[in-house]
């Protein structure tokens, strides 16, 4: 092997050393500010509780997939510990970190890059709150950067001597004929394309069964380019002249270079609509057994999550920048505020793409940055422009897409100044920035990972109140507001309302502004309720006819929660009449609720 090829193979375990340490820092930070003993939230026991020892079983709606239940079955299926529970989901966010960042080693040239772009995306606040969550998002972002890092082009490999991809190719370059490496045939050639379509097929595979909303759109730019590719055949890769030589370079022997050195080979595209249809197939065989079609559950879960209507307005970016700062779930998000301390970062994506684009036309490889970032807006642009409410953990995709780009950028930047002998002077703004940026996230870290552990505990105070009033399981309860997490603690069922709404606008898993449904043809959870959760309403009309009296919970994270239960000496709560309905209340859950009151304190101290 050629001394140049060595030293490329010596930089890439190096490489992988420091993107293996990234991933243990971060799975070591999550665990040391946020407690492994953090109750589970809301969607967390609607996942978990698919197994009997986090039961009672929790309504499982429309929207919501089988991908998370399936990660934590290994251990949910086998003991109720939520620490252990934690404890294992961390480390599996870790490895999906590695995984999914290992495939852009190959794909990018230049040193550090890659260990760089999963630092950037690990140091989010959010991202490190999520590692010991069982919710899908991480996941997602993992599934589709592993699937993109296959995909994108990969470096001429001109130093390999052999037939297949040198120490700087990615497995998808192995897969694009006339890149340079080899007449495209023989054994190693042949065995790297199987190997970049199998790592295709099963990272959007993963991503689809898990969040099959936040894989589509991807892979449609995915798709985009590969027909791109097949309709070009004889176009120049950016940067180039005349026989597929980089501009200022005498022309190379052999044939002219292929849109395959720009964009993903149209076998890649075939892999990616199979993982994604594999994906889907659980999801749409429930849909047929449960939902009575593909159609049904679409509109049902479109029903649950309110529909998604085209904003011609920045407000909800506006909203997602407010959310950096808390809640975790921004709904309603009427006189949020920005925090310019949490989302400063923000200010910085559009320039380090900038520098991250130019740095990859220069080198003739314009995919390698155009191609994450389009599929970074894919994902982006549905909850940035049609949906009315925000959370951090909608964008981790878009994050984790973006991340080698700006990270290409960061070190383009560094390049430019060691070329022009001001890198004494970026050096320290850049290690004084990365600092602060560091310090601040992990301050936002410990500050919701506290919010979160003090106002799931109101959960057990309400549990105490009902024992303490005569209500015990068998149970139904009903509400306005966390009825789903209550009934949970305390053993009941949620009480199906006739409108999903009625029972806590906050109930679903992206649009909690409605109740978790029934399954068609099965019947409604709950019936006749036995107790009433309320917070900021008053009793309604029908339980107060018939006697029913509010009891407060004391010593709770959030004021205002009472009990209502019915006399003693009622056997059961009456029927509620037809009519009638629990007022709504508009607000978040005790969670959410409980961030706004907590960042509305530490704002004003």
């Amino acid at each position: 092997m050629p001394t140049s090829a060595r030293n490329a193979e010596r930089a890439g375990r190096r490489d992988r050393w420091w993107l293996a340490g990234v991933c243990g820092a971060f799975g070591a930070l999550s665990l040391a500010v946020v407690h492994p003993g953090l109750p589970l939230g809301w969607d967390e026991l609607v996942y978990a509780s698919r197994f009997v020892p986090y039961g009672p079983e929790t309504p499982f709606s429309a929207p919501r997939t089988r991908g998370v239940p399936l990660l934590i079955a290994p251990v949910a299926a086998v003991g109720h510990s939520v620490p252990l529970l934690r404890c294992y989901l961390t480390v599996a966010a870790a490895l999906a970190l590695y995984l999914g960042f290992l495939p852009w080693l190959r794909a990018v040239a230049r040193r550090s890059v890659v260990p760089l772009a999963a630092a950037l995306y690990s140091s989010v606040w959010f991202a490190l709150f999520y590692a010991g969550a069982a919710m899908p998002n991480h996941y997602v972002a993992m599934g589709l950067t592993a699937a993109f890092g296959c995909c994108v082009p990969a470096p001429e490999a001109a130093s390999s001597s052999g037939p297949g991809p040198g120490p700087g190719a990615s497995y998808a370059s192995a897969a694009a004929p006339g890149s340079g490496r080899g007449p495209g045939r023989g054994p190693g050639p042949v065995r790297d394309r199987v190997r970049t379509w199998a790592a295709v097929a099963a990272a959007l595979a993963a991503a689809t069964l898990i969040r099959p909303n936040d894989t589509v759109w991807p892979v449609a730019v995915l798709l985009g380019a590969a027909l791109w590719t097949r309709l070009s055949p004889g176009r120049r890769g950016p940067g180039r002249g005349p026989g597929g030589s980089e501009r200022g370079r005498p022309p190379r022997s052999g044939p002219p270079a292929s849109t395959s050195a720009s964009a993903p080979a149209p076998g890649v595209a075939v892999a990616a609509s199979a993982g994604v249809l594999l994906g889907l197939l659980p999801w749409a065989v429930e849909a047929r057994l449960r939902f009575g079609g593909v159609l049904e559950r679409v509109r049902a879960a479109g029903d649950i999550q309110g529909g998604m209507h085209l904003h011609l307005s920045l407000d909800t970016v506006f909203r997602h920048a407010a959310a950096l700062d808390g809640p975790l779930l921004c709904r309603p998000c009427e006189g949020v505020t920005v925090g310019w301390a949490s989302a400063a970062w923000w200010l910085l994506i559009p320039p380090l793409l900038a520098l991250g684009v130019n740095a990859a036309r220069k080198e003739g490889r314009a995919a390698l940055a155009v191609l994450p970032t389009a599929a970074a807006a894919a994902v982006a642009v549905p909850y940035l422009f049609f949906m009315d409410y925000a959370a951090p953990r909608f964008l981790l995709p878009a994050y984790a897409l973006l991340a080698p780009v700006a990270a290409l950028g960061v070190c383009g930047a560094l390049r430019r100044a060691r070329a022009a002998r001001k890198l004494w002077l970026l050096a320290p703004l850049g290690a004084t920035a990365a600092l602060l940026h560091l310090g601040f996230q992990l301050h936002q870290l410990d500050l919701h990972s506290g919010i979160q552990a003090a106002a799931r505990q109101d959960w057990q105070r309400m549990e105490r109140v009902l024992r303490a009033h005569g209500v015990r399981p068998p149970c139904v309860l009903a509400g306005n507001s966390s009825t789903i997490p209550v009934a949970h603690t305390a053993g009941c069922r949620p009480a199906a309302q006739g409108h999903p709404a009625a029972e806590d606008p906050q109930a679903a898993e992206d649009h909690p502004a409605a109740e978790d449904r029934p399954a068609a043809g099965r019947p409604a959870t709950g019936g006749r309720p036995h107790a009433l959760v309320l917070r900021g309403v008053p009793l309604p009309a029908w339980a107060a006819r018939a006697g029913w009296r509010l009891h407060p919970v004391p010593h709770t994270y959030n004021p205002g929660w009472r009990i209502a239960v019915p006399p003693p000496t009622v056997l059961g709560a009456p029927p509620r009449p037809s009519g009638d309905r629990l007022p709504d209340e508009q607000s978040s859950d005790p969670v959410t609720a409980g961030e706004d009151a907590a960042h509305g304190r530490a704002r004003t101290r």
